[in-house]
Formats: structure tokens, sequence, C-alpha cells
């Protein structure tokens, strides 16, 4: 098994070999071992029921809310993704009581 190690800072590319590299060595033999041992038919569908409830968890809806302009341009500032910041803000929001409870008055 090889290991592959490459930092890659914000907005640069991962370099070609490190790419080749992972495709590589993600095509080679699975080498099993007595402290991992392959996962039995059982396991695997487990898992994969579990992955399917996840991803079913994990999908999002797109909704159209009014904004202040001038919350809208603080978000924007945080560049790229700044969508989910709003989405995990509102979250912590419903998530604590007193925060609603204040927004509310």
């Amino acid at each position: 098994m090889a290991i592959i190690k490459s930092t890659v800072r914000v907005g640069q590319k991962v370099p070609k070999e490190v790419i080749k590299a992972a495709k590589k060595a993600a095509h080679g033999p699975i080498n099993y071992s007595e402290e991992f041992p392959p996962s039995s038919p059982e396991a695997l569908k487990e898992f994969a029921q579990l992955a399917a409830e996840r991803n079913r968890r994990k999908k999002k809806l797109s909704v159209t809310i009014r904004i202040a302009p001038d919350i809208l341009e603080s978000y924007k500032t945080m560049g790229e993704g700044y969508t989910g910041v709003m989405a995990d803000v509102l979250k912590y929001a419903v998530n604590n009581p007193a925060i609603l409870t204040e927004a509310t008055r």
C-alpha cells in the first residue's frame, strides 16, 4: 500500500503526478489482513443501507428568503460557500431556544 502525501493550499491545483499516483494506487490489488478481513455480504448490505439513509438526511432544499441587503453583503464577504455558513447559523439558532426567543421579541 502506498501513502501519498501532498500539501495543497486553498485555490491551488493538485499536482498532476499526485493525481496519477492516487489513481494508480486506487486500481491496485486489495490486500486484506487478519486485522481487517473482507466484509461479509450482510455487512456490505447494512453499510449500503446506512449510506443511503445518510444521503437522504444530507439532501438540502432550495428556498427563497428575504434578507436585508447589509446582512447579505456581510455573508458574501466570506467568499465561496457563504450560503453554507448561513445554513449553519440558522441551524444553530433553531437548536438554541434562547436565541429564538430573543429573535422573536
